[in-house]
């Protein structure tokens, strides 16, 4: 027994000794750590942090159900009007033939110098549900053709120039010609004018003979339009631009003008010495936009027929609220058909240039 207990308290000393060691570092001058009792795990306690209110964002281009952006306009249109594939229609400018129909609802206009200096006018509409008289109309010229195809337009005409005819005869042309198998059904004269100031057509009219000759009614799944427009909420001032309240394109028969007006925020149309009126409105047109296309020309004959280049690009001048920047055009060739691809206009920096929703005109001039 007594050998026993000293082994067994020579073994107390020596657990002590290494106890010693391990709370006291055996005598050097470290602090000493307390070891504790017992652990008890806990739950982390998380305290919230406050933060802003999260808001999100209104967005600029909300429509309500059933509406979209028009191609044509960037304005909200119900869905059935904006998929519809516009009428492109030739719109006689002779003096004559003033004031002409319906021009006021077309959403776009263009204009172009046609043989003897005259210009013709071409009108893209989109909602045209209303009218009984759109025109006076008059015949084709190619480059008005390619310009309908940039919008993927059905071209309405009466009669054409020869050099048209082969333009006119590929199969992505869709056009009504008042010579050719639907004009009667597109097409009627009034009393009240003489020929060939006296062809209208009508909302009856085009779409009798759209259904005559089947062509497709909606836009092509993917289409996207011409123009790159701001949002709704928005507003292009073409600030650091040049002061631009008065605007003459140079067409010397009808030596049209725009002003700006600051009431309406708009530049209304001027030509032959006077208002251009709409004879359904009673109304002076103006456009929100205008742009100066500059096109190479050449001319084809002795009769002075004209030829313009819309593929190889140019120079333009855009023009809003009172205020002009310049810039390029040039043809998307991102498209398989060239003739289906858009011209889009860039600013000197080859950024797209965004325009101002409403309508637009644009004049097609000489580069000369």
């Amino acid at each position: 027994m007594k050998s026993g207990f000293i082994k067994n308290g020579k073994l107390l000393v020596a657990l002590a000794g290494l106890l010693c060691f391990a709370v006291l570092g055996c005598g050097n001058n470290e602090e000493v750590v307390p070891v504790p009792e017992e652990v008890h795990p806990t739950e982390a306690v998380i305290t919230p942090v406050p933060t802003e209110a999260i808001v999100e964002e209104e967005d600029p281009n909300a429509l309500e159900p059933g509406q979209m952006r028009s191609f044509l306009s960037g304005l909200p249109v119900d869905e059935e009007i904006g998929h519809r594939r516009p009428i492109a229609i030739m719109l006689n400018n002779l003096e004559a033939a003033q004031p002409m129909s319906g021009v006021s609802y077309a959403d776009v206009v263009y204009e172009y110098v046609v043989e003897g200096a005259i210009t013709r006018l071409m009108g893209l509409f989109e909602n045209y549900d209303d009218l009984d008289k759109i025109g006076s109309v008059r015949s084709c010229r190619e480059y008005f053709v390619y310009t309908a195809l940039e919008f993927d337009a059905i071209y309405m005409h009466f009669g054409q120039a020869a050099y048209a005819v082969d333009l006119l005869a590929r199969d992505y042309v869709d056009n009504l010609n008042g010579l050719g198998e639907a004009g009667d059904t597109c097409f009627y004269r009034t009393t009240d004018r003489q020929a060939p100031h006296n062809v209208y057509t009508s909302a009856k009219g085009i779409e009798a003979g759209i259904d005559k000759l089947g062509y497709r009614k909606d836009h092509l799944d993917g289409y996207n339009g011409k123009f790159k427009f701001c949002d709704l909420n928005t507003e292009v001032t073409n600030e650091g631009g040049t002061d631009a309240r008065h605007i003459e394109p140079k067409y010397r028969i009808n030596k049209p003008w725009f002003d700006y007006n600051e009431a309406t925020g708009k530049y209304d149309r001027y030509q032959y010495d006077g208002p251009q009126i709409d004879d359904l409105t009673g109304e002076q047109i103006s456009f929100d936009n205008v742009i100066i296309q500059y096109n190479k020309w050449i001319q084809l004959d002795e009769k002075d027929y004209l030829a313009f280049d819309c593929h190889s690009g140019g120079y333009i001048q855009y023009f809003t609220k009172g205020k002009m920047v310049s810039g390029t055009w040039k043809r998307d060739i991102n498209d398989e058909n060239y003739d289906l691809s858009a011209i889009r206009y860039y600013d000197n920096d080859g950024n797209e240039i965004e325009i101002n929703n409403g309508k637009t005109f644009i004049c097609v001039v000489q580069d000369t």
